[in-house]
């Protein structure tokens, strides 16, 4: 269990609040060339939840890619409280460096209501993630090109169902199952969890685009970035209890990639769904 992993990440998600709406974030000590984006969407959304009554809950997020995130300064938080409603909250919140926004993030808050309930099934042919090897046992033959990122203790734990790493030099079916959750024990705070869940959320999905063209996010003439990310959070769950992130892509083109995500409980509730579309450069082909 990677516990001491969960409470750095934890500590990740606890900015510092240095004026009224305005938060304080800092990046890992890990080497990377840009900000990872579940960071930055994840900090954000701590961002408005520190502004907002803890009777409303976040049931969405839109959020902007702007500029990559320069992992060796602190980022700001500004959030601009855009309405107070009776059943409804709306928050919006920039992320700047360097004097410029290199992210964006508008999220709707709700007090809970009573109403009509219907759900996509969860797929059944799926294997226990316990069954499954976890991420440093999938990739050790690639231990090479992963170099330290390998090595190092991860604070979600990934199980992959549907294709090994040696299979990426093939077309692939477009749509891949993961199963995941924070390896360790998390709070009791439900907005950690979903702020835990948001930054999860960005580690597999736009790889999913990448699987129908026998190309991987390794390969080196491959270029990826995150351009906009959005989650409805519709039933109750808990990031540190295993869920399955069933992902598809409906479609690429002009250089960019659709991914979607439907994320499941181990009961059967669809918890959350998310849509991503990324940058998608082939650069010497």
């Amino acid at each position: 269990m990677g516990q001491g992993a969960v409470d750095e990440l934890i500590e990740l998600l606890d900015l510092e609040a240095i004026e009224v709406n305005i938060f304080r974030g800092r990046s890992p000590d890990v080497h990377r060339q840009r900000v990872f984006g579940g960071q930055v969407a994840g900090q954000a959304l701590v961002a408005a939840a520190r502004t907002v009554d803890a009777a409303y809950k976040v049931h969405s997020i839109h959020a902007y890619f702007l500029r990559p995130g320069d992992a060796a300064v602190p980022i700001l938080y500004e959030v601009d409280r855009i309405r107070d409603g009776r059943s409804f909250i709306t928050r919006r919140v920039v992320a700047i460096q360097h004097g410029k926004a290199i992210f964006n993030l508008s999220s709707s808050f709700h007090v809970p209501e009573e109403g009509l309930d219907h759900q996509a099934p969860m797929p059944t042919d799926v294997p226990p993630p316990e069954s499954l090897p976890d991420f440093r046992t999938r990739y050790r033959d690639f231990a090479g090109l992963m170099g330290d990122e390998l090595e190092r203790d991860r604070p979600i734990d990934t199980r992959h169902v549907d294709w090994e790493p040696a299979d990426r030099k093939q077309a692939l079916p477009p749509y891949q199952r993961v199963w995941l959750r924070a390896d360790g024990v998390l709070p009791e705070d439900p907005v950690l969890h979903v702020c835990v869940l948001t930054y999860a959320s960005d580690m597999t999905l736009l790889d999913t685009s990448l699987l129908p063209h026998a190309v991987g996010a390794m390969d080196s003439d491959i270029m990826m970035a995150s351009l906009d990310h959005a989650m409805w959070f519709h039933r109750p769950f808990r990031a540190d209890e295993w869920l399955l992130y069933a992902q598809d892509t409906p479609s690429a083109s002009d250089a960019r990639g659709l991914a979607r995500g439907s994320i499941f409980t181990t009961d059967g509730r669809l918890a959350v769904s998310v849509v991503q579309e990324g940058l998608i450069r082939v650069t010497k082909r």
